[in-house]
């Protein structure tokens, strides 16, 4: 019996369709769903004319423009050096190999305020690196710079344990064969290799933005926290609770909900888009 692919239940060994889509979705609306439109009902309470005047504050855009323009430029980052990371780790045997997969995950097991304070003594101006910087006219800490290199650090195991599994499913026959038919290494790469990685490098860029966005504990000791300059939305919106300002602390966590939704959206649909192209269904 054929069963259109437009059907809400699908065939399956496992019974209980209806009790599992329940738990589902009670579970979904308990933990995301509710909370989220609490937020936005407590921020639609103010009115719309004092939620527009918090909204284009240019101390909100500031930091709005400051955590998602870091967060996508370290997502970047970690999108090309996790995929280096993880083609050594998947295709190459060296001594020290298991030392540097096991480093890859300190970022999930390391507090992150500790990461921050690490970074912030080293990046600092009388720090070992920092010092550096700052005898050839820059700064690393307390700039968009230093939030960047701390959004860089918590980000980058979710691109490297997202591309892993894949390069390792990745048979090897397959570039030797397209050596063998003439391709360049430089071709193989890009045709043969990345196809088939290219959606979990979405996946693991997606990731590693979200997290970058709403990151706090690794940021506030690197960032310097000057309004307009180096503070970031989830720092604001933590001044705004400390003075009592639930308003205005909902209001920026809305519209920071709302452009995280948006460019997650458009992350998923390009994913959608290269499985269908590339036959990852």
């Amino acid at each position: 019996m054929s069963v259109s692919p437009y059907s809400l239940r699908q065939p399956s060994v496992i019974p209980g369709f209806g009790l599992a889509l329940g738990l589902t979705l009670a579970a979904l609306s308990l933990i995301v769903l509710i909370p989220l439109a609490a937020l936005v009902l407590r921020a639609a309470s103010i009115g719309p004319q004092a939620f527009l005047e918090i909204a284009i504050d240019p101390r909100t855009l500031a930091a709005l423009r400051l955590s998602f323009g870091t967060a996508l430029f370290a997502a970047a980052v970690n999108a090309v050096f996790g995929l280096l990371i993880a083609w050594v780790l998947v295709r190459y045997r060296f001594p020290g190999r298991r030392i540097i997969d096991a480093a890859v995950d300190l970022p999930f097991a390391l507090p992150t305020a500790v990461a921050g304070i690490a970074m912030a003594a080293i990046y600092a101006p009388n720090g070992p690196i920092g010092s550096i910087a700052q005898s050839l006219g820059f700064k690393i800490a307390y700039t968009p710079l230093g939030i960047t290199i701390a959004l860089v650090f918590i980000g980058l195991p979710f691109v490297v344990r997202t591309v892993q599994p894949v390069l390792e499913e990745v048979e090897q026959e397959i570039e030797e064969a397209a050596a063998l038919l003439g391709a360049s290494r430089a071709r193989t790469v890009f045709q043969v290799v990345l196809p088939h990685v290219y959606p979990a490098l979405l996946t693991g860029f997606a990731l590693a933005f979200a997290r970058g966005v709403g990151e706090y504990g690794s940021v506030i000791f690197i960032a310097g926290n000057i309004p307009q300059v180096s503070e970031i939305a989830p720092l604001l919106i933590v001044i705004k609770l400390e003075e009592f300002d639930y308003g205005g602390a909902t209001v920026i966590a809305t519209v920071m909900l709302a452009i995280s939704f948006a460019l997650l959206f458009l992350i998923n649909a390009l994913q959608a888009r290269s499985r269908k192209k590339y036959g990852n269904v």
